[in-house]
């Protein structure tokens, strides 16, 4: 099983604002292209997301389940992206200090990603899933009140000409 984990300055309920807009998920999730519908009970267990996945004109409409919804500590979601496969996603959440740590873990449970021997199918989730986690840093943190910088910052792989915003506006 595939594990990040990172530090976020915002709070664990920052986070879960990212994760219950169900029209947020392809701006964080890597490899989601866009959305086409939100189920109303979504980010409750059983509530869908209905996406698309893959690069214009071969796109590939799949969805994402919510398995478990307890705010502001855990998501369990299961993601199809067919032809690849299916995949149990867990975000975990706690507080730290003024933030939070986010871990997230991911692993197949359907389709060809299994036959992919577990030590190759981890470093290449574990290299996509750190980008995601820097896309929810980006917005769950400027959906926070709290004044820290943004941990993507931190990393050097920040805005450009100081603008932080994580909806593209300008920082003043």
């Amino acid at each position: 099983m595939a594990r990040n984990v990172r530090v976020l300055h915002c709070p664990p309920e920052a986070v879960f604002r990212v994760l219950e807009d169900g029209w947020l998920y392809p701006a964080w999730v890597v490899g989601a292209t866009r959305m086409r519908d939100v189920d109303a009970g979504w980010p409750e267990a059983g509530g869908r997301l209905h996406h698309s996945v893959g690069v214009w004109p071969a796109l590939i409409d799949d969805e994402t389940s919510s398995i478990e919804w307890n705010p502001p500590h855990r998501m369990v979601m299961r993601a199809k992206g067919w032809p690849i496969g299916e995949a149990r996603v867990t975000i975990d959440v706690k507080p730290r200090d003024e933030g939070c740590v986010v871990r997230i873990q991911e692993h197949a449970v359907a389709g060809p990603a299994t036959l992919i021997p577990r030590p190759i199918a981890d470093a290449m989730l574990r290299w996509r899933n750190a980008e995601t986690l820097h896309r929810l840093a980006y917005l769950a943190e400027g959906l926070s009140t709290s004044p820290e910088e943004s941990t993507a910052d931190e990393e050097g792989t920040g805005a450009v000409d100081g603008d932080t915003d994580p909806r593209g506006g300008d920082d003043a």
